[in-house]
């Protein structure tokens, strides 16, 4: 088969190989995924960049998606010539989504509606998983007033879209461009703040009347942090964090949390509860279903692996980069 592949790590440029590799054969309970796209995360281009490889060669990317060609021992043949997306499918091994084919536990190749696309379906493991637990997180919040950060980026705008239109808040993103604005506005997010403009913190608090928002889904922790002394989430608010510019230690002002009684809640989206996880893809499912969801990707081919990663890194892609096999 088909495939991208380093086995050092470095410099997308330098490191990745496009060529030949051994296709895989299901192991029992597992299924084969002819796979068609791929999902390129920034977890993937940090997994590139530094974290210690996990064997000899690394195929990378945990989101795809494709057909079933082949199943293993305890696996019912009807799934075979079945449609999915894949999620974690390079967590905790080296083979990932980046080939034609891909091995690994039925249960993480979900059913993926005729209506929905190979590319869309690339941008479903990390991106809306991570979306979803982070809305199902706060619990009944319609009728609120979320505050969005990074409410154009991958993972924002499935945020932007879930909170508002199937969660019934009331979204306000920040966004840095006015580009990126117009998206997040499409997305469902009543207010924009764009953080070049102005000090975030007194934008939101014009537009909450200066009460604050009732919640927090945050993309960089180190960021937003700085911001609760001035008021920006209310007494009793709740942040939800999955991502922060600054990793190790980053200071709270723990005065301010405690005497608000704010709520922080983190998770990994990698490691989600099992009825977390059937929550979100059951819960993906239905939206991809109706038609309610939107996806904005840009896509590359299987051998500008390095152009896709480098967009990542840059930040400079405008959507989800997939890389299609063909």
């Amino acid at each position: 088969m088909l495939g991208a592949s380093y086995t050092r790590n470095g410099p997308a440029r330098e490191i990745f190989e496009v060529g030949e590799l051994p296709t895989p054969e299901p192991g029992p309970g597992e299924v084969r995924v002819r796979l068609y796209t791929s999902g390129v995360n920034r977890s993937d281009v940090r997994s590139r960049v530094g974290r210690p490889l996990g064997g000899p060669l690394i195929v990378p990317h945990s989101d795809g998606a494709g057909v079933i060609d082949k199943v293993g021992a305890n696996v019912q043949a009807e799934r075979i010539g079945e449609r999915v997306w894949i999620w974690n499918g390079q967590w905790q091994r080296p083979m990932g989504t980046a080939a034609q084919f891909i091995a690994l536990p039925s249960r993480q190749a979900v059913a993926l509606p005729d209506n929905t696309d190979f590319i869309a379906g690339a941008c479903l493991g990390i991106p809306a998983c991570t979306a979803f637990q982070a809305v199902r997180l706060l619990g009944e919040i319609g009728g609120k007033t979320i505050l969005v950060t990074g409410a154009a980026s991958s993972v924002g705008s499935y945020v932007t879209q879930i909170a508002s239109r199937f969660a019934h808040a009331t979204v306000i993103g920040t966004v840095g461009t006015t580009e990126n604005g117009g998206r997040a506005r499409a997305n469902g997010a009543s207010s924009i703040v764009n953080y070049k403009s102005a000090p975030l913190a007194q934008q939101i608090s014009g537009f909450t009347g200066g009460e604050g928002v009732d919640a927090v889904i945050d993309m960089d922790f180190s960021s937003t942090a700085k911001l609760l002394p001035d008021n920006i989430l209310k007494p009793r608010g709740t942040i939800v964090a999955y991502g922060s510019n600054v990793g190790g230690l980053v200071p709270i002002p723990f005065d301010k949390m405690v005497t608000s009684s704010y709520a922080l809640k983190f998770f990994h989206v990698y490691q989600l509860e099992d009825e977390d996880r059937r929550a979100g893809v059951e819960g993906i499912g239905r939206m991809l279903a109706s038609s309610q969801l939107a996806h904005r990707t840009e896509v590359f081919p299987l051998t500008a692996i390095a152009d896709a990663h480098e967009a990542v890194e840059r930040g400079s892609a405008r959507g989800h980069v997939v890389l299609t096999m063909s």
